[in-house]
């Protein structure tokens, strides 16, 4: 029993140990809190809110640096006693505490005394003050942002306006010279030659329809000029012969129309090419010049001379760009569709394995030759294709490879050479005359891509290799003279039309090389602009390259604006061909580009204009019923243009070959 109680005894000393202080504090807080006559037993009253309410204002301004600070201060204030701090640094506030805490009920202020006081009324007024100023603030920072938007909308439009200005100045000069041009060719022509009918600018029925494939029936063009392929004529024929040149001047009229938005892009996009070239070789010539090298000594001659050269480089640069254009825009309008010559048929079309990689036609154009997985180079003569009406056409030559064929090239100068690659990595030269292998190299470690011979060097041969390098041939001596090693598979090579000193590859690293041949431990310049592997790059003259990669892309590059070893910006762009997987073939000429679509077409671009000049799609033949049937897992594989003329040949994936002619 005595064990008993002691427990308990000891329990409650451990319970009275650990009691938590919140009850003593709170207990303190409601006596600070009691107004006096509560602390008497009298019932709470509005006046004892007061005296709460003064209380809770003293707690506010005064601070305290331990609880037993505040309890002595808090004891202090029921007897209205106030720190001298408070009394020093909040007099006003003191003040007031002392009229809310008064012993005497009666004497503390009533509730619209205490609104109406002096002490709160002026931090209202302050705070109205305040709002007021924060409003206006507000609304003044409107007002100018609303300026700022306004002004800017103005600086714009008066920029647009300014741009404008400019467009209608070189329009307006453009114009002036075309009718200069005009003018001096129907003087050089006389009087018998029949005005040209102008164009209505009034027209409105404007669309961006592509017409590559229109079908007004008109006469062929040669390339690049008006006349007519059919020879000469007689005088009865006179009048079929104007209704048919106003049927051409229409049909171009409405090509015109119909594809005005891209012209007008390609038009502008050029024109402030040219003036910014003309407005950098003027200050060039202006900072060489000694006239404009004199500190302010220049007379009134050298100025007038100085300003009559500027005025003639610009109109010398404003006609070649009217010539340049208008030939751009002859050569695209003079073609309106691409029309099937003769359809090549070989006797193994069905096989699986007729995927064509490469063609090409030999220095003379009189014989063409196709390479492909099919491990077989075929020799085709033109003129036997395109006369005979024959149901299989079977090749002049005809040479077995142990390795899938690439990439082909014909020999420039010795018409019977040609130079191939292979899945192996084996480069061969051929002597098609006896269907013979003439040589054979045996260097790359890898699949080679892409073979090339030199025009001016004959005897010179490139390849381009999965294994990362660039091999250059002499194929008098049968072995590489020269290595460019690369960090990326090389899937192009070509050598300028002009030099055998130079050479250009496209790689799987988005770029294209150009190397001087004399120096190759770097490149030249770098071409930067592709987003996937370049398949093919095309010299189009000696400083004038087209590339083609699988990002949906051609482009063209002015090699002579290659002012530093990075060249990222190309002169045009080419667009409306679909190629983001395959190797759908590149070829050149006159101005022309040729390439393959993986929509199963032939697309023609000239070089003046971003969008398709024409396009034809092929169609699959049915085995069994001869019907021709579209495709779509079909692409075209390969092109090639029949050296400077209107007539290519083109081949897609299951083998199918077509000779096309520009009509």
């Amino acid at each position: 029993m005595v064990q008993t109680l002691e427990a308990n005894k000891n329990r409650q000393v451990e319970e009275k140990k650990h009691t938590f202080p919140m009850k003593q504090i709170l207990h303190l807080e409601t006596n600070w809190y009691n107004s006096p006559e509560e602390v008497d037993g009298a019932p709470g009253t509005c006046a004892s809110d007061i005296y709460r309410l003064g209380v809770l204002l003293f707690e506010l301004f005064c601070t305290f640096n331990s609880s037993d600070e505040k309890i002595a201060t808090m004891s202090c204030l029921r007897h209205r006693v106030l720190p001298p701090q408070l009394l020093l640094k909040w007099p006003k506030e003191a003040s007031f505490c002392l009229w809310l805490l008064h012993p005497e009920p009666s004497s503390r202020p009533k509730m619209g005394e205490l609104l109406e006081s002096e002490f709160l009324r002026t931090p209202r007024h302050d705070l109205e003050e305040r709002e007021a100023a924060i409003e206006l603030r507000e609304k003044i920072d409107e007002q100018e942002l609303l300026l700022e938007f306004l002004l800017l909308i103005q600086q714009r439009k008066q920029e647009a306006v300014e741009n404008l200005q400019e467009i209608v100045s070189f329009v307006s000069s453009d114009i002036e010279e075309a009718f200069k041009m005009q003018t001096t060719l129907k003087i050089k022509g006389g009087s018998s030659l029949e005005p040209a009918k102008r164009l209505n600018p009034r027209r409105t029925d404007i669309t961006e329809d592509d017409d590559s494939e229109s079908s007004g029936s008109r006469k062929r063009f040669r390339l690049g000029t008006g006349e007519e392929s059919d020879g000469h004529q007689d005088e009865s024929q006179k009048p079929e012969r104007q209704i048919e040149y106003k049927g051409s001047i229409l049909a171009k009229s409405s090509r015109l129309m119909k594809n005005f938005r891209k012209l007008e892009t390609a038009y502008f996009m050029t024109r402030r090419r040219v003036v910014k070239t003309m407005d950098k070789s003027t200050s060039r010539r202006c900072q060489t010049s000694t006239e404009c090298r004199s500190s302010g000594t220049a007379t009134e001659r050298s100025s007038l001379s100085n300003l009559s050269s500027k005025r003639g480089c610009k109109e010398d640069g404003q006609s070649g760009f009217i010539n340049s254009y208008l030939e751009g825009l002859c050569k695209y309008f003079s073609f309106s569709k691409l029309e099937v010559k003769a359809d090549l048929r070989q006797g193994d079309l069905l096989n699986s394995s007729n995927l064509v990689c490469s063609l090409g036609f030999d220095r003379d154009g009189e014989f063409f030759a196709t390479a492909g997985v099919n491990k077989k180079i075929k020799v085709f003569e033109y003129n036997s294709i395109l006369n005979a009406d024959r149901d299989i056409h079977y090749p002049v030559a005809e040479m077995a490879n142990r390795s899938k064929l690439s990439s082909i090239c014909w020999n420039g100068y010795i018409k019977s050479q040609l130079a191939s690659s292979n899945f192996e990595g084996v480069v061969q030269v051929w002597d098609v005359t006896r269907s013979q292998l003439f040589m054979e190299m045996r260097e790359h470690e890898k699949r080679v891509w892409s073979v090339d011979f030199s025009v001016a060097d004959p005897t010179m041969l490139a390849s381009g290799s999965d294994d990362g390098s660039v091999k250059l041939w002499n194929i008098n001596q049968g072995v590489s003279v020269g290595t460019i090693k690369t960090k990326a598979n090389v899937c192009c090579v070509q050598f300028p039309v002009d030099s055998g000193r130079a050479l250009a590859f496209g790689s799987a690293d988005h770029k294209i090389y150009y190397y001087d041949l004399r120096n190759s431990k770097l490149p030249l310049c770098t071409l930067v602009g592709h987003n996937k592997t370049v398949s093919y790059v095309k010299f189009i003259d000696s400083t004038t390259l087209v590339s083609a990669s699988t990002d949906n892309t051609i482009k063209l590059w002015d090699l002579s604006s290659c002012t530093s070893r990075v060249l990222d910006s190309p002169l045009q762009s080419y667009t409306g061909h679909m190629n983001v997987k395959n190797f759908v073939g590149l070829s050149v000429a006159d101005g022309y580009i040729a390439t393959g679509s993986e929509t199963n077409e032939v697309v023609i671009y000239h070089k003046a204009f971003p969008m398709p000049a024409l396009s034809f799609k092929f169609n699959s033949t049915d085995p069994l019923s001869g019907d021709e049937v579209d495709d779509s897992a079909q692409f075209i594989s390969s092109v090639c243009w029949r050296g400077q003329s209107s007539t290519l040949v083109a081949a897609n994936s299951m083998g199918n070959i077509k000779l096309l002619e520009m009509a």
